[in-house]
């Protein structure tokens, strides 16, 4: 696997797939730049070297060319970032951006106009990608959020630099710490899932039960498996035609030694409201009227004890509706006994975009081993499939 520190960038621009794909205010103000710090300690690593760096990237879902998408707003915030002066071409192709990159020296940072405002990006267009390949000595993927785009910038582009092209220190960070829950894990592995639907972590589930010694079930799913094994889950949310896959997991995971853990008391609700009437009940036993919407006390002492006897642990998914004060509990107290488990030693690996988001809204980001930064990659690649965007590099 070829890495930033395999490449010695003096008088080399290196063309880089950054993912500056960040939220912006109604005045085009930078309200999270956390893609921006995470692309830092590859762009410093290539400048100190006595490189330059031309920065592509996409914003938004821009249909054709839109200015509200240029990333010429967020040019302000790179400087700020970096401290570093940083030059715009208007265009991510062409005579400007060409003249420009060939202009830089030392030092000096370029970034390109929005990727998306070509439809020639989505679709792998080979001669878009030649176009870009020609604004840089050396490519670099640093764009984990899009690895699992078969995109020019992100994977196409690689095929023009066969012994020139390598991971950034956020990619290279990314592929390390998937690898260290998904195969070299110290045990016990956990894995705790959560959110509202068994159909979207069905391929996650039957991939990690492999891998993994215990599974915490949590958030909306857990009504599923609670219905098919006979329990009563009220007005909780519940995919009835998943039940059966529920029942096959479970015997799945029995098969391979694997032990389920799921909720054995709520919080139920009576209307899905922060200021819902609110009473603790059983599991199974969740009234016609009221629906699950939190761990209750017992299930986050009993998750608490299986985190603590881990030793490498994935969180991917809430345990309950976080953005409601009232139903944020189970999330905080989960987010804590994997705090107090990392301290202790073990591996935290938190992933996908609900568990990213509590983790940053309850200041957890610095006390697990690793918050993913790539939603749909980060699932693709628990799913066991190899993304393109890394492919590209190790071809």
């Amino acid at each position: 696997m070829k890495t930033l520190n395999d490449f010695n960038f003096k008088d080399q621009k290196a063309l880089i797939r950054v993912d500056f794909n960040v939220p912006l205010d109604e005045n085009f103000t930078v309200t999270d730049d956390t893609r921006i710090q995470s692309a830092k300690p590859t762009i410093i690593k290539v400048l100190e070297d006595g490189g330059s760096c031309v920065l592509m990237s996409h914003l938004g879902r821009p249909k054709g060319v839109k200015d509200e998408f240029s990333l010429r707003h967020i040019v302000d915030k790179i400087e700020d970032v970096f401290g570093v002066e940083v030059q715009f071409a208007s265009n991510c192709i062409g005579e400007e951006a060409e003249s420009k990159a060939s202009a830089l020296k030392p030092g000096e940072i370029l970034l390109l106009e929005n990727l998306r405002f070509h439809e020639e990006e989505k679709a792998g267009d080979k001669n878009f990608a030649e176009k870009l390949s020609r604004l840089g000595d050396v490519y670099v993927n640093d764009a984990f959020g899009t690895a699992h785009r078969a995109h020019a910038s992100t994977t196409v582009v690689a095929e023009f630099f066969p012994e020139h092209k390598c991971f950034g220190h956020l990619l290279a960070k990314e592929i390390e710490s998937i690898k260290k829950v998904m195969e070299d894990g110290e045990k016990p592995v956990l894995a705790v899932l959560g959110g509202a639907k068994v159909s979207s972590k069905i391929t996650i589930i039957e991939n990690i039960l492999d891998k993994v010694d215990h599974l915490i079930v949590g958030g909306g799913m857990t009504f599923t498996f609670i219905k098919a094994q006979g329990g009563k889950v009220g007005d909780s949310i519940c995919e009835d035609d998943k039940m059966e896959l529920a029942l096959e997991i479970l015997k799945q995971a029995e098969a391979k030694n694997v032990k389920v853990h799921l909720p054995v008391d709520v919080l139920a609700a009576n209307a899905f409201s922060n200021d819902a009437d609110t009473q603790v009940v059983d599991v199974t036993q969740i009234p016609d009227g009221w629906q699950g919407l939190d761990a209750g006390p017992k299930s986050k002492s009993n998750f608490h004890e299986v985190v603590m006897q881990c030793k490498t642990i994935l969180w991917n998914g809430p345990l309950g509706v976080f953005e409601m004060e009232s139903f944020a509990n189970g999330t905080i107290e989960l987010g804590n006994s994997i705090a107090e488990a990392t301290e202790k030693g073990a591996f935290s690996l938190v992933g996908g975009g609900d568990s990213v988001a509590a983790v940053k809204q309850f200041g957890f980001q610095d006390k697990v081993s690793y918050v993913s930064t790539g939603g749909g990659a980060m699932l693709e690649s628990l799913e066991g499939k190899t993304l393109p965007g890394i492919a590209a590099i190790l071809d």
